[in-house]
């Protein structure tokens, strides 16, 4: 089968879960296909939505470059250059994980082609023009405000009024509200060229169809798979210290703010170990903070995802996981669970759907520092227990462990030869 996959980045230059979840399936994948891999690059020194191509592991790269398109959404000429890419490969299937940073336009030249498409959702950003129902509050007094629902006044109010000449200014606010309903307009017309849409969580699903109205006879739930090869159990960390990992971008959504506040206040023999390419002045700001409390902070870098039970989880006893969004499956969850490592997350989004109370894991009050210095305070207090709870490992298995990547992409090939009968 001819397979293009396309997503709006791809490591190493790009690590976060999709990018990750992508990578995985498109290794495995490529054992039995033709996979193509369409994704982005961002070089300032070369014009953009230039195309560029390249043959690594198995698989066809191209590139497009976007260094500048922050807001852009729709972009004719890589519309117009995916399509003489189309015309190139010819794919049976495209397989979409993102077009954040690409442009939805590519989902019309697929259809023109008559190439079927499955949509993996990983965020809301086809419901939220910022994909993660956080506001970006440009008012000097408010950070982060979670947001329930996409309206188009609230949204040019809350997150883009950092363009705006002079906030009082009509004209601006105006502008903006008529750039946020064509956006979602144009998201919601082409979503209808879709096949099937992928969810790794239900929590994700029922938003999706509840909030936004996609068919439930479109969406189907399939949690993500992974390489267990290299996620195996580990041996419990034998450092006197109780040791937290994070793991994870050094972004705001993250809230790792949060979590080195609530580090900050636990007591006993403890250290937290912060994982993940350093981002520039907010891994600045994070040291700043943590060097501000007496709790031991170490801020460790980036990883190799196959290195991830030895570099990791072999050096800590627990993983927290404090986004003040509402996450969908984050893969770390999993990663840590194949690896029998309890977690402390939030009680919110598809973070408690993989975690339940004082089984596998902690769930703290979301974006409530106190109440995760509490769950923390916890598992220094209860060392043995918390190993119980690692040993539990996933929810939804017998034997507690995840989704192997070669059992999912299997169940991803039957999807995508679905779809291709009924385009047929």
């Amino acid at each position: 089968m001819k397979i293009l996959k396309i997503i709006h980045g791809y490591p190493p230059e790009y690590n976060a879960g999709s990018e990750v979840y992508s990578q995985s399936i498109c290794d495995e994948l490529s054992k039995r296909n033709e996979v193509f891999v369409f994704t982005r690059e961002e070089n300032e020194y070369r014009t953009d939505f230039k195309f560029r191509k390249e043959f690594r592991d198995d698989k066809q790269f191209c590139y497009v470059n976007m260094p500048r398109g922050k807001d852009g959404y729709n972009h004719d000429k890589v519309n117009q250059r995916f399509g003489d890419f189309l015309e190139d490969i010819q794919p049976e299937v495209a397989h979409i994980g993102h077009l954040n940073h690409l442009s939805i336009g590519i989902v019309k030249e697929l259809t023109d082609r008559k190439i079927p498409i499955l949509y993996t959702l990983h965020d809301f950003w086809l419901m939220c023009p910022r994909g993660q129902f956080l506001q970006r509050n440009f008012d000097g007094e408010q950070l982060y405000t979670l947001c329930e629902k996409q309206d188009d006044s609230k949204c040019a109010d809350q997150c883009y009024s950092m363009y705006y000449s002079n906030t009082a200014c009509n004209n601006d606010k105006d502008y903006w509200i008529g750039w946020v309903n064509k956006r979602m307009a144009d998201i919601k017309e082409i979503i209808q060229h879709i096949d099937l849409f992928h969810a790794p969580s239900q929590y994700l699903m029922d938003r999706y169809i509840y909030d936004f109205n996609i068919a439930a006879s479109k969406i189907f739930y399939l949690d993500y798979g992974f390489p267990t090869h290299y996620l195996q159990p580990v041996n419990e960390c034998n450092s006197e210290e109780f040791t937290f990992g994070y793991i994870g971008t050094h972004i705001p959504a993250k809230g790792i703010n949060m979590l080195i506040e609530a580090f900050g206040k636990v007591k006993g023999k403890t250290r937290l170990k912060i994982f993940g390419r350093e981002l520039g002045q907010n891994t600045k700001a994070l040291k700043t903070m943590a060097a501000k409390i007496e709790n031991p902070v170490e801020f460790c870098g980036e990883y190799i995802n196959k290195n991830l039970a030895e570099t990791v989880f072999s050096n800590i006893h627990c993983i927290v996981v404090p986004s003040i969004w509402g996450e969908n499956s984050p893969l770390v969850i999993h990663e840590a669970q194949a690896c029998k490592i309890p977690v402390i997350t939030a009680d919110f989004g598809g973070m408690k759907e993989y975690v339940a109370h004082k089984e596998n894991g902690l769930l703290f009050k979301h974006r409530d520092d106190s109440s995760l210095t509490e769950h923390m305070q916890f598992a220094i207090d209860n060392r043995k227990l918390m190993v119980q709870f690692g040993k539990r490992g996933y929810l939804y298995s017998e034997n507690g462990n995840v989704q192997s990547i070669e059992e999912h992409c299997l169940r991803l090939e039957e999807i995508y030869n679905q779809i291709i009968r009924n385009n047929g």
